[in-house]
């Protein structure tokens, strides 16, 4: 079928009330055929009538009901003329062939594509009634008035009729659409939906990629690197104790890296947070020399909310290390409380409802021309995520504090223990 033969919209109409149009043409042939036939004047005349009744079903079988289900224009007008010939014929032909326009006017509605295609075929239907009923009895010029006005009044009826139709299968073909659209809509959000999972995913697996694995990696090298000193200082005992830690860094690594394929919780915070920080800690002096202090009460907080503390820790140590030529850090872990500002208390006024993560150095401090990297746009957008806030504050020479405050739901937020 090509494209110049589908009928859009149409279609559905027809495919939607095919049944019920099946079921009234069986219905009206079979009363149109006991009626007309027998009326025929000889034997001949009704053989005549009985197979334009037979060409009329076949027409309809193949023409008209088949182009209807396949949406082909063309086989559809086919059958409007086969029925237009085979209505006249029978009008012509015996004295009730004309109870065949019941069939053919609603038909010729049904299957017309447009208001004036269906006039067009009315029109054409009813000149052939008028000469075919003129034939008939045989009409003097003196009958053709009343024939006529007879034909005239079928015209209107059909009319009226088909603008009724016309109006149904508008309003089938309206709601086709709105379906078809509705139905492409909803495929286009959900395409966008999953697009923005998708990408919310690849950043958040970036992120802890960055704040875990990188950092670690990072450690590595750094190890890696004072070890080859050592050992071409001819200090073999202090390259051991790195190669040593080399190995820790890197079984931490590898246990961040399947916890991340697995999508579970990070290791480091299977014995709580503070513990954690307090890891955090120790490595970082034992790497590096600096003196560490971590202060870090046991608090009972979200999942979501340990972690994104956790990871502002780590990126936060891992800059201390990097670039802040330190010689102390403090790390603080806490709730914050009420006469802080940022900070938020419970509708009975006794638990505050947020924790607060400091990381404070003595290092050389924020200067102008410090461009904020990744590690840092993370820990905002971290903090956003959950509903927090975030600072880093300097002075070039007097070290840099860094603040992550994040609120916590009352039923979670409660000091159990203390350091």
């Amino acid at each position: 079928m090509s494209t110049d033969n589908a009928v859009g919209g149409r279609a559905e109409f027809w495919r939607g009330s095919m049944r019920a149009w099946d079921l009234a043409f069986w219905i009206l042939v079979a009363i149109s055929a006991a009626f007309a036939v027998p009326t025929a004047e000889s034997a001949g005349a009704a053989l005549a009538s009985l197979a334009g009744f037979v060409v009329l079903v076949v027409a309809y079988q193949l023409l008209g009901r088949r182009g209807a289900r396949l949406a082909d224009a063309r086989l559809t007008q086919s059958y409007l003329g086969v029925l237009v010939l085979v209505t006249t014929y029978e009008t012509a032909a015996v004295q009730m062939g004309i109870v065949l326009l019941f069939i053919a006017y609603s038909h010729i509605w049904f299957f017309a594509l447009s208001r004036w295609q269906g006039l067009a075929w009315t029109v054409a239907l009813t000149l052939g009634i008028i000469g075919a009923t003129a034939l008939q009895v045989e009409a003097t010029p003196a009958d053709l008035p009343q024939i006529v006005g007879q034909a005239t009044v079928g015209l209107l009826f059909s009319i009226a009729l088909g603008l009724w139709i016309t109006h149904v299968s508008e309003q089938s073909e309206v709601r086709a659409e709105l379906l078809e659209d509705l139905r492409a809509t909803q495929a286009a959000l959900a395409a966008s939906h999953h697009a923005e999972g998708v990408h919310a995913e690849r950043a958040r697996l970036a992120q802890e990629i960055h704040d875990t694995l990188a950092q670690g990696f990072t450690s590595v090298v750094m190890l890696a690197q004072t070890s080859s000193a050592e050992l071409d200082a001819g200090r073999a005992e202090q390259a051991r104790e790195r190669l040593a830690q080399i190995e820790a860094v890197a079984r931490d690594n590898l246990a961040e890296a399947r916890a991340l394929v697995a999508a579970f919780s990070p290791p480091a915070l299977d014995d709580g947070l503070a513990a954690a920080l307090r890891r955090l800690g120790d490595q970082l002096h034992t790497q590096t020399g600096l003196e560490v202090t971590v202060d870090a009460h046991d608090v009972e907080v979200p999942q979501d909310v340990a972690v994104a503390l956790l990871r502002a820790a780590q990126e936060s140590l891992a800059n201390v290390r990097r670039h802040a030529d330190a010689r102390h850090v403090r790390l603080a872990l806490h709730h914050a409380s009420a006469g802080t500002p940022g900070a938020s208390t419970d509708a009975g006024g006794d638990a505050p409802a947020s924790v607060e993560l400091e990381v404070v150095d003595d290092g050389r401090g924020v200067r102008e021309d410090d461009v904020e990297g990744t590690g840092l746009r993370g820990m905002r957008e971290r903090a956003r995520v959950v509903g927090g806030d975030f600072r880093i504050d300097g002075t070039p020479g007097a070290g840099t504090r860094v603040t992550m405050r994040l609120p916590v739901p009352h039923q979670d937020a409660r000091t159990e223990t203390h350091a």
